[in-house]
């Protein structure tokens, strides 16, 4: 595999994308999506508005951006609450963890949920997004069902449980809780201690 360039013009353009799609989620956190414009954003980030056109010509560029900085620093945080190796992390607390991120528990991950939540409404009108989404999903809840079969494997949890299917039902259930939270149906809280009763619920063979 190649190695990331870490100086020159490629590090220059993805460290001024990232800023760029930090003014995004900064802005979703403060005053919400529909606050997001080219301008504002250019304001946020402390650079022209036509620097930021020649990134992201689009607002929905914008939110794409703020999409993939979100998923990819939700990453990270998974990694601190797990340790850097995560395939040396115990099963059950990866999948906790994972689950638990999709619920919005600070500005932060609120700002990166409501930004997810309408990436999501883009896909519903647009089949290159839909497309993209399903491969993304494809692949996490792969990763989730691998760690439901370890858990069948270890006896922890019911053999007869189809891994995958769960592992779809759970990410839809932590979704599902976190749009709630969003639109004030449910707290953060309750939604949390949801998600965390699923998991119990599947160890508890």
């Amino acid at each position: 595999m190649a190695e990331r360039r870490t100086r020159g013009p490629g590090a220059h353009h993805e460290e001024r994308r990232h800023q760029i799609a930090d003014a995004v989620l900064a802005i979703v956190a403060e005053r919400g999506l529909a606050a997001v414009s080219l301008s504002e954003v250019a304001v946020q980030a402390g650079i022209s508005p036509g620097r930021v056109q020649h990134y992201f010509p689009a607002k929905r560029q914008l939110i794409e951006a703020a999409f993939e900085r979100g998923n990819a620093l939700s990453s990270a945080r998974v990694r601190e609450r797990t340790g850097r190796d995560l395939d040396a992390a115990e099963p059950r607390l990866v999948l906790t963890v994972v689950l638990t991120e999709l619920i919005p528990y600070d500005a932060t991950t609120e700002a990166h949920l409501r930004v997810r939540q309408s990436f999501h409404a883009f896909a519903f009108a647009d089949e290159t997004i839909a497309a993209r989404l399903r491969v993304l999903y494809s692949d996490l809840h792969g990763r989730l069902g691998d760690l439901i079969r370890v858990g069948q494997r270890a006896g922890h949890v019911s053999a007869g449980l189809d891994a995958r299917r769960t592992a779809v039902a759970l990410v839809a259930l932590a979704e599902g809780l976190a749009a709630n939270v969003l639109i004030g149906v449910t707290s953060a809280d309750d939604a949390r201690e949801s998600v965390l009763g699923a998991v119990a619920d599947l160890y508890a063979a």
